[in-house]
């Protein structure tokens, strides 16, 4: 009997190509929207999927920022100033891709019509005065824009989720909820305590320290926790971590007007590797920010071990689940009673075990698949 041999299957490669806007992915000193950039890029490229992805950035990106599979190109595109709405949308035009991501920023003018973009938070809208109004009303034109052209909308929270139906009218099933990750292979407890102390000594921090992290700016509230910390025992430090953004002058003021030059510490920027060693070495981390449409550290603060206390507002909740101290933002009273209570190790030993199950909810690997699934579906 003759044995017909069967041809080895032919391997073809995906024919749909998802462009993503990567611009924001290159920072040099990446904060919030540009960390989420990169770690959900990174995250994207190593799902086994249905697409080819095309990076757009405006300049070449340094070797070893994004994971080394094949599954993706550069489009490496200089353009001196309207970058998005004019080189952007002139690729668009050219040699559209099959869908289009953006993950911190704003579709370009020129889209797919299956254009999909990230809205992180409608803070301008709840604390306008703690951002200038050039700033207000570009982010009202953009959020606009996004709501009315997206194919779907991404939010970071249900928080972000209500607010762009409250205060935009958007259909709320054009919009799906997905809770970015976190680096849990960076952001876990340090366990050398001569790493820590060296950390500590780098930035000129000696003794027992609060810490807490973020852009220096009147919507993160520090004005408010200084003068809450003054309440605290002398011997501790707030160490505040971030650097210089809007209005950051009147913080500094704060704690000239509170004598408290000696107990509170200014970092500037700190570079992410040294994360883990600082919050770590802290007694607690504090996140008073007034509205947020995640919030980061507080994720990081919990996988590092420490106990955290932040705000009760916005998608905080959400985020810090039942591992965490909360209190009003805007009464200084309820930030030092906050604190207060994290300083007896009992109620912090009791949060910091919460914290250690609370951020299993939460990674970048689960934030990819479920938006492969969308860009898949929708």
């Amino acid at each position: 009997m003759r044995l017909e041999r069967q041809p080895l299957p032919v391997f073809r490669p995906p024919s749909s190509v998802l462009g993503i806007d990567a611009s924001r992915a290159l920072s040099t000193a990446p904060t919030g929207t540009e960390n989420y950039s990169r770690e959900i890029i990174s995250a994207l490229l190593q799902q086994g999927s249905a697409f080819r992805f095309r990076l757009y950035t405006r300049a070449q990106p340094p070797a070893n920022i994004f994971p080394n599979t094949i599954n993706y190109e550069i489009r490496a595109m200089p353009f001196p100033r309207l970058w998005t709405h004019a080189r952007l949308s002139a690729e668009m035009l050219m040699r559209a891709p099959d869908a289009l991501f953006v993950p911190a920023h704003v579709l370009p003018l020129i889209h797919p019509r299956r254009s999909f973009v990230t809205v992180h938070d409608l803070g301008y809208l709840h604390f306008p005065q703690a951002h200038r109004l050039l700033d207000r009303l570009y982010l009202d034109l953009s959020t606009r824009w996004n709501t009315r052209s997206a194919r779907r909308i991404i939010a970071d929270s249900n928080a972000t989720r209500d607010d762009l139906v409250r205060f935009y009218r958007a259909p709320r099933e054009k919009i799906r909820v997905v809770y970015p990750g976190y680096d849990a292979e960076l952001f876990q407890p340090e366990r050398d305590s001569e790493k820590i102390e060296r950390t500590k000594m780098r930035y000129g921090i000696s003794g027992e320290y609060v810490i807490a992290v973020g852009t220096l700016h009147p919507r993160k509230n520090y004005a408010r926790l200084v003068e809450a910390f003054r309440a605290l025992p002398g011997d501790l430090q707030l160490v505040i971590v971030g650097k210089k953004g809007w209005l950051f002058q009147e913080i500094f003021a704060q704690v000239i007007r509170f004598d408290l030059q000696t107990r509170v510490t200014f970092l500037d920027y700190v570079e992410a590797k040294d994360l883990p060693a600082l919050y770590s070495g802290a007694r607690l981390c504090v996140f008073p920010s007034l509205y947020e449409g995640f919030g980061f550290p507080v994720l990081e603060a919990q996988a590092c071990g420490i106990p955290v206390a932040c705000s009760n507002t916005s998608s905080l909740p959400e985020v810090a689940g039942d591992a965490a101290e909360y209190f009003d933002p805007l009464d200084t009273g309820a930030i030092t009673a906050a604190l207060a209570l994290l300083l007896d190790d009992a109620r912090s030993k009791a949060l910091i075990a919460k914290g250690r199950t609370n951020v299993e909810r939460f990674s970048w690997k689960r934030a990819a698949r479920e938006l492969i699934e969308i860009f898949t579906r929708d």
